[in-house]
């Protein structure tokens, strides 16, 4: 299986990569506008990729064919993400980041990013990775095993900064879930930023802003 995406290149040449990963039902297209909203510096040389979920059944949406990441069968945080499924996506995923290195970008140079099932996977798969990246973004989100962190703490991306965010008013991955994943990841030593905003289950320029400068450091 192949994974198709949007791509959004920089004025200049390349030299990093942000890899964006949408939320269930989403598609690549529902953040490939958030580019100019980050305030990036003009002369950036980032390129940003939005991949596209393979289109896969989702047992607590009856079943129905949607663009997802994973299976979710139930809604308990324990056991949201099915693993054999988010393993599948972590192949994709780990595949797009070797076509970035293949094509001269350095591993360090990339960050992946994700909101919701997006920022599941995005944690499962930098934890998880050979490669050592220079940044994992988590938004909205939660920690597909508790054990991740700790797992993690034993692979390359040890020492890579990570950014978590979270609405606390959300009510489809309750604030809790995200607030947990960044104590479990602090407690394992990683370098984490946290922040939270008055919202639900989506994003918001300041948080956005925020990113963009810590994108910007973490590629500086």
């Amino acid at each position: 299986m192949s994974i198709d995406a949007i791509v959004k290149n920089p004025k200049g040449e390349v030299d990093s990569v942000v890899i964006w990963l949408h939320g269930l039902g989403d598609s690549g297209a529902g953040f490939s506008d958030v580019v100019p909203v980050l305030g990036l510096n003009p002369q950036h040389r980032i390129k940003f990729i939005f991949p596209n979920a393979p289109e896969q059944p989702v047992t607590i949406n009856n079943g129905f064919v949607m663009r997802s990441w994973y299976d979710i069968k139930t809604m308990d945080l324990d056991g949201r993400a099915d693993i054999p499924t988010l393993e599948q996506s972590e192949k994709l995923i780990v595949e797009l980041i070797e076509q970035q290195i293949s094509k001269g970008i350095s591993a360090s140079r990339i960050v992946l990013a994700g909101f919701s099932q997006g920022g599941v996977l995005s944690l499962y798969t930098a934890l998880r990775l050979q490669h050592k990246i220079a940044g994992v973004v988590a938004l909205s989100c939660y920690l597909a095993t508790n054990d991740l962190p700790y797992e993690g703490a034993q692979k390359a991306n040890k020492a890579t900064p990570v950014f978590c965010s979270h609405g606390q008013n959300d009510n489809v991955v309750p604030f809790a879930a995200g607030k947990d994943a960044n104590e479990r990841l602090s407690a394992a030593n990683f370098k984490v930023t946290w922040s939270t905003y008055p919202m639900e289950h989506s994003v918001c320029e300041p948080q956005l802003k925020k990113l963009g400068q810590w994108i910007t450091k973490v590629l500086t």
